[in-house]
């Protein structure tokens, strides 16, 4: 868990925000499910401290799920990256349907997490009163620096998700700790789906462990013969595993090898869940198991107790928040966290290929008896 919130660094231009003349605010966030997931907080916490917002959100197609009932959020808006290859006049077709919606809406206020030009161009173009940004001028230069009537220095030093909240305290709302929590709702029809499937399955909810081996990233991946080890030993322990995979050929794949000559006591739903089945999958789960991925961060929003490896990518800004967690890195290998694609371009990182399934499994026993779930392990 983390719990270091160090004063945020700010660079604002001299404009007041006044809340009681914002009606109607825009959240960009054009990045990947993990990232999606972890601004979560910031809509909670603007319809916390200001119940009368419209708070809309804008991302990728593919990442809408993350925020789909969140409860704090009117409508999200997406951005479909599929529609380049439909043509340039069916992708400008698009496009220009977007801008009309948002230009609809007449946002107040736009708050943009990250440095994806679009936010800057949306900002030229839908013209609301108020707009923040990172100061990323350094990179981008003046002319982001000046489209914007707010600014903030985000500390590269913080968690992904305090990050994401200093862009409201640079707004001048004064965050309380017990508000910074992940949120995603699953929905009922992904709970109904998981529910048939783990009965089906003869699970008992609660009484599983659930492990999520893949990554789009095959830099941020575990040895599969570890993996292999580790299931076959829970396994032993009289332990039921019901193990997942995004639907890639390279990850389901992957988890074809892992469980070779595996058969009893594992459920294999490898690519048959979507985003919101997998939580509420996680939501059934004693524990879960898994790297530094976008499941991981949808377990920890489900209060989900955590064990998670981490290799090159950095645990204090990646790692699960606000939940019972253990976190295994190797820190015999100093060049972490280095953030490349494996070691020299390999795809394979050593500082996690090293990491031993039994040192997973100590792990994973403190954790279940910290969180009191010692009567399997």
């Amino acid at each position: 868990m983390y719990t270091n919130h160090p004063e945020t660094v700010l660079n604002m231009t001299t404009q007041t925000t006044d809340f009681k003349n914002i009606q109607r605010i825009l959240v960009i966030k054009l990045r990947h499910h993990g990232d999606v997931l972890l601004s979560s907080p910031v809509f909670q916490v603007l319809k916390n401290h200001h119940p009368h917002l419209d708070i809309d959100a804008l991302v990728y197609k593919e990442t809408a799920p993350m925020l789909q009932f969140h409860p704090a959020i009117n409508t999200v808006h997406s951005i479909d990256r599929e529609w380049k290859k439909q043509g340039k006049i069916y992708y400008l077709k698009q496009e220009l349907g977007l801008f009309k919606t948002l230009k609809q809406s007449k946002y107040d206020l736009i708050i943009h997490l990250t440095e994806h030009w679009r936010g800057l161009s949306l900002v030229k173009l839908l013209k609301p009163e108020y707009s923040i940004s990172g100061s990323y001028y350094k990179r981008r230069g003046n002319f982001w620096r000046k489209s914007f009537t707010h600014l903030y220095t985000p500390s590269n030093k913080q968690h992904i998700v305090e990050q994401n909240l200093e862009a409201l305290t640079a707004l001048g709302i004064k965050i309380n700790n017990n508000e910074r929590s992940l949120i995603l709702e699953p929905g009922a029809s992904a709970r109904e789906k998981v529910h048939a499937l783990i009965e089906k399955e003869n699970i008992i909810s609660q009484k599983f462990i659930h492990i999520h081996p893949g990554s789009r990233w095959l830099f941020k991946c575990w040895k599969e013969s570890h993996f292999h080890a580790f299931i076959k030993t829970l396994i032993e322990r009289g332990e039921k595993i019901v193990i997942t995979a995004a639907p890639d050929k390279k990850e389901l794949q992957m988890v074809e090898r892992i469980l070779l000559g595996i058969k009893a006591n594992v459920t294999d739903l490898s690519g048959k869940l979507n985003l919101l089945e997998l939580a509420a999958l996680s939501e059934q789960a004693k524990c879960y198991m898994g790297v530094d991925t976008a499941p991981t961060h949808i377990a920890a929003a489900m209060q989900t107790p955590v064990v998670v490896l981490f290799g090159p990518s950095t645990e204090s800004l990646w790692g699960p928040w606000q939940v019972a967690a253990k976190i295994i890195t190797n820190d015999t290998y100093t060049c972490r966290s280095c953030n490349q694609d494996g070691c020299e371009g390999s795809k394979i990182s050593d500082c996690l290929y090293t990491i031993k399934p039994e040192t997973v499994l100590k792990a994973m026993d403190d954790l279940m008896a910290e969180t009191k779930g010692v009567d399997t392990f």
